[in-house]
């Protein structure tokens, strides 16, 4: 039996060490062999530790797949497929949306199921019947029919009720923005969710046949039209000027309203002067362009912009715009002049205040010091000199501005500054228009002319 033994323990080392020369024979793993054997004993483990866990939910093995790569330029197969699936996408969402019938219908169920009592002239309905509504009204209307809406409408009737014609308003204004969301998204080449300058472009020429007050526009003026009203939206909404807006800000704005409000055709001249999509507002800044361009050669020289307006904006404004701006040989043309434009016609407005802040921002720090204001307000006493008036002194104005503007730094006025402080506009003004110079220095003259002038009208 020992001799048994002692042959049994030869043979496993003789079996251990066989193994060991085998294993040295056998070829070396690769890296990347090595990567995914380590791969699979990761899994393994997890999987089991995982598994280990007294966890209920099983959510993690559900996870949806969120990202897709865009195909490539030269993928011409899967950038049409994509192309066909949105299409298809927004043809399906669209049909999601009620149709004027069953606005129509929506409108008859919540007359017939108004509740009384009659306060005035409204029609008011409560939440049980506004509940039967819903219930009646067809799945298309479900979403509108909730708990958080009629609380959200809920104001101060004393039976707790809604008004109607509120609630129907509601309903009109999301069909509406769901269907100019999808409107929009058909001109959105990259299905990313943005417009670039020439998708918008497309949908404002399109969109021109569908607004009467627009009928009187010659063909040829179409593409100064479009330029026209597509730099407002740019200017206002992409101030990084990345040459892209977002879809959901075009509809959190109001500039889509007043585009659309021209298919009123029963639109008041006031409105349609007050509106910048308006006819006689487009011609009326085209106009303006060409009556500035005297040399007809369709761009503005440094010369030429100086008439514009009152025609007393400084010339070391106006250099400072030709140095920022971009120009074609020393030139501005139409597409520059709009910026200009819409940047001193809306000076309360924050995308205008940045405009004309980066001008006066002559060293390019990020504020405006003592230095700054003096450079552009000397421009302003020179010009009083030239009108035969006694110049102000820049101390006094100075001290005016920085009380007006009441910065965090005592000696330097950032743009958030300028915006927080409400009077951005007045200060702007004082540093870059003698006209506007003159007008707040003698506010208090034209408040007492205009008091006298109402109490003429009062004795009449």
């Amino acid at each position: 039996p020992g001799a048994r033994h002692d042959r049994c323990r030869g043979m496993d080392w003789t079996r251990s060490l066989r193994g060991r020369l085998a294993a040295r024979r056998a070829p070396k793993k690769t890296e990347q062999e090595l990567k995914d054997e380590e791969m699979e004993l990761f899994t393994k483990y997890y999987m089991e530790w995982k598994g280990g866990r007294k966890s209920g939910s099983t959510s993690y093995t559900n996870i949806p797949r969120f990202y897709y790569r865009l195909p490539a330029e030269d993928e011409v197969l899967l950038q049409k497929l994509r192309e066909e699936s949105r299409a298809v996408f927004l043809q399906r969402k669209s049909r999601e949306l009620l149709d004027n019938e069953e606005l129509q219908n929506l409108w008859f169920l919540l007359d017939k199921h108004q509740t009384l009592p009659m306060i005035g002239e409204e029609a008011m309905i409560n939440y049980e019947n506004f509940l039967k509504v819903g219930e009646k009204a067809g799945p298309k209307c479900k979403q509108f029919f909730t708990a958080k809406i009629f609380a959200k409408l809920l104001h101060n009737d004393p039976y707790g009720r809604i008004s109607i014609m509120q609630f129907f308003n509601y309903v009109m204004r999301k069909v509406w923005l769901h269907q100019t969301r999808i409107g929009l998204s058909l001109y959105d080449v990259a299905g990313q969710g943005y417009l670039r300058e020439s998708d918008l472009e497309n949908y404002i020429l399109e969109l021109i046949p569908t607004l009467p007050q627009l009928d009187g526009l010659e063909k040829s003026f179409y593409s100064f039209y479009v330029c026209t009203a597509v730099r407002k939206f740019f200017f206002f909404l992409d101030p990084l000027r990345t040459g892209k807006i977002k879809i959901q800000d075009i509809l959190a704005c109001s500039f889509l309203d007043d585009l659309l409000e021209l298919r009123d055709e029963e639109l008041s001249k006031e409105s349609q002067e007050t509106n910048w999509f308006s006819a006689p507002s487009a011609l009326r800044v085209y106009g303006q362009y060409l009556n500035l361009d005297k040399d007809h050669n369709g761009m503005l020289s440094k010369e030429e912009l100086s008439r514009y307006g009152t025609g007393t904006l400084t010339n070391i404004f106006l250099d400072r715009v030709f140095q920022e701006c971009l120009t074609y040989d020393g030139e501005m043309d139409y597409k520059t002049y709009l910026d200009f434009v819409l940047a001193l016609e809306n000076r309360k407005e924050p995308a205008a205040l940045q405009y004309i802040f980066k001008l006066l921002d002559i060293e390019n720090k990020g504020y405006l010091n003592v230095f700054s204001l003096n450079y552009f307000f000397r421009a302003i006493q020179e010009q009083m000199k030239i009108h035969g008036q006694e110049p102000v002194s820049f101390q006094d104005v100075k001290d005016e501005i920085f009380d007006m503007v009441k910065p965090k730094d005592p000696y330097k006025i950032s743009l958030q500054d300028l915006i927080n402080s409400s009077q951005g506009d007045t200060v702007t003004s004082i540093l870059i228009d003698l006209n506007g110079f003159w007008t707040y220095e003698n506010r208090e003259v034209l408040v007492a002319s205009d008091n006298d002038s109402t109490a003429d009208v009062d004795d009449t």
